[in-house]
């Protein structure tokens, strides 16, 4: 089961006490909101499915001081279904990873129904959900402590980039990209181990490693574990990128290669990808890689084919890939590209 990305919440007599559309005298609960506060430490976002006019939903949770904390709040008459879907949709994450919490059976039968990926749980048990397994990762990375923020800065793109008047490259060109490739330090692990559990649509394997399987791989000699990181003028997107490469004398193989889905829009899902295939030619190598189809990663595979890899063998559900580099790429001319420390000889590696 993925772990849980987000908790959506109704409002009325979940969040707090009372109907706020008869009484907007309605009483915060307490507990609900040091749940929030706890999980939104932890990486995991919130956002509202609640049937409510929503300037005075609004109104009352930026009285409570909570309006931050809610991520694309959808507070209309639309079914709860309706508005989890919405929410899914504009964060960009599967319904797998989606935890909806409601005080009224009927509601949490109706989404169950609509969505059975997504764990509906009732009103009566929030203050319990920080305590939940699939609440609680493994680790908590930078990245997670700021996840929130970094969304927030997500919207505000949005915001300046539907009210752009002119090409998408010339705005991805105002946002002054830069994306930096290095080898992966021990101080990363935790955060390569979170990409490999959290990201499903842009995982060409599916692959999963945990800290100790990654850091053995750090220091293979046979082995590249590369990290990526991606910023621009509103602020850091964070290490949003992992690819392992298994280098034999004649051959490399890329075991691993994911995206976070977050930036998926800003062009750069072919960057990665582009620098290993730089240096393996450089290297005088062929290149190949791994891919294992799933419901939800074919974007990966499409990227691959865009670089000009075809299928040369099958090996049971796994498909490898393989380049004659007759398809060069080049990196986005919108962006800076940046590459820490890298060469074919993985001997001047810089140990952490």
């Amino acid at each position: 089961m993925a772990s849980v990305k987000c908790v959506v919440w109704d409002l009325d007599n979940t969040l707090w006490d009372g109907i706020l559309l008869e009484d907007t005298k309605v009483s915060l609960r307490q507990d609900v909101v040091d749940v929030i506060r706890t999980l939104d430490e932890r990486g995991i976002l919130h956002s509202i499915a609640s049937r409510n006019d929503r300037a005075t939903a609004m109104a009352k949770l930026r009285e409570f001081g909570l309006e931050e904390y809610f991520l694309y709040p959808q507070i209309n008459w639309e079914s709860k279904s309706a508005s989890v879907h919405g929410v899914a949709k504009a964060l960009n994450i599967g319904l797998d990873t989606i935890a909806f919490v409601d005080d009224q059976a009927f509601e949490r039968d109706e989404v169950a129904f609509a969505h059975p990926a997504v764990r509906c749980i009732s009103a009566e048990d929030a203050a319990k959900i920080a305590s939940m397994p699939d609440m609680n990762p493994r680790f908590i990375t930078e990245d997670s402590r700021i996840r929130r923020q970094m969304y927030l800065a997500d919207i505000q793109r949005k915001i300046v980039e539907d009210a752009y008047q002119g090409p998408p490259e010339a705005f991805l060109a105002s946002l002054d990209m830069s994306f930096v490739i290095s080898w992966a330090k021990e101080e990363d692990l935790k955060r390569a181990e979170e990409l490999t559990v959290r990201t499903n649509q842009l995982n060409a394997t599916g692959y999963t490693y945990s800290y100790e399987e990654l850091d053995e791989l750090r220091k293979s000699p046979r082995h590249d574990l590369l990290v990526a990181s991606l910023d621009d003028k509103y602020g850091t997107y964070g290490k949003i990128g992992l690819a392992l490469v298994e280098r034999g004398e004649e051959a490399w193989s890329i075991k691993l290669l994911l995206m976070s889905c977050r930036v998926i829009s800003r062009g750069v899902g072919t960057v990665l990808l582009t620098s290993i295939m730089q240096r393996a030619k450089e290297a005088g190598v062929r290149l190949r890689a791994e891919f294992v189809p799933t419901d939800r990663n074919r974007t990966m595979f499409v990227t691959y084919r865009f670089a000009g890899f075809r299928e040369v063998e099958k090996r049971g559900a796994v498909s490898i890939l393989e380049t004659d580099f007759s398809q060069p790429q080049d990196f986005p001319p919108y962006m800076k590209v940046i590459i820490e420390g890298l060469s074919c000889d993985s001997s001047t590696r810089r140990e952490s």
